[in-house]
């Protein structure tokens, strides 16, 4: 199924792979306010909707996300008001929505970007809500806002050192500079190098794979990780989090994976061309 939008492109599979796509090519894909809001709505819309299961976030011709567009907030008279969405924090709500959308979820299922040409700025913001990052041979990552005072309000404080560690984050934090597909996946910002006009391929076939998983399992073993990385204030209690929550899958899926490894399925670390 396919729902159009002139701003993003948003298309469901039926066996659970949602994908949108920014489609505002005249700007390189920049997000301005009322894209923003479309792209909120279509993410929540698929953590709302239990027949999908995985997300997969792109950019049309050949670009990524060149962040939020500058225009809108050139052409502005105030400072955060102009954003006109994500300027005020709500303690109560547990879906904030911000500048970029939704960068300040805590999206519940799979997400993979698949990244082409230039992520920046708001842009690389709007990458790192992924747990994974395919990047094409020639995409550039990079904290473009730098040269114009434009601060990182959409996480990338928050996820960026999450992911690669602060010291290389503070490179690319303090000096804006380009990153490029080959240095990203040697500092573990990519997941995977693929050739020019291959990312949006290589996603769909890594969501097909996590699609054939017990689904309860997987998503509690994100869950945890994101505990760990983000929530967690001790060892232990990340810990107890893990044991916690993984214990209630056991009954679920995990006594009957079990059952089907004993009957010979899966032996010697075959996955049978991702059929469990």
């Amino acid at each position: 199924m396919s729902t159009p939008s002139q701003a993003i492109q948003v298309t469901t599979t039926p066996t659970g792979i949602t994908t949108i796509t920014l489609n505002r090519p005249q700007v390189r894909n920049a997000v301005d306010p009322a894209t923003a809001k479309l792209i909120y709505a279509a993410i929540t819309a698929f953590e709302d909707d239990p027949s999908q299961k995985v997300l997969i976030l792109n950019g049309s011709n050949g670009t990524f996300c060149a962040g939020f567009d500058l225009h809108s907030l050139a052409n502005s008279t105030s400072t955060a008001s102009s954003l006109s969405c994500g300027e005020i924090w709500n303690d109560d709500e547990e879906r904030q929505l911000g500048p970029m959308g939704p960068t300040r979820l805590s999206i519940k299922k799979p997400v993979i970007a698949a990244v082409s040409g230039y992520a920046v700025a708001g842009g690389l913001e709007l990458s790192l809500i992924a747990d994974m990052r395919i990047a094409e041979e020639d995409a550039i990552f990079g904290v473009f806002c730098r040269r114009f005072g434009v601060p990182l309000i959409d996480g990338g404080t928050v996820r960026l050192q999450a992911i690669i560690g602060l010291g290389r984050a503070m490179d690319m934090i303090l000096t804006g500079r380009p990153v490029n597909a080959e240095e990203a996946l040697s500092i573990g910002l990519a997941n995977r190098v693929v050739p020019k006009g291959k990312a949006l391929e290589e996603a769909e076939k890594i969501a097909n794979q996590l699609l054939v998983f017990p689904q309860e399992c997987m998503n509690t073993d994100r869950r945890s990780a994101y505990n760990a990385a983000y929530n967690a204030v001790s060892f232990n209690e990340a810990m107890k989090f893990e044991f916690e929550n993984g214990k209630k899958v056991i009954s679920e899926e995990s006594v009957t994976g079990a059952k089907r490894f004993s009957s010979g399925v899966g032996r010697h670390g075959t996955f049978e061309g991702g059929k469990l």
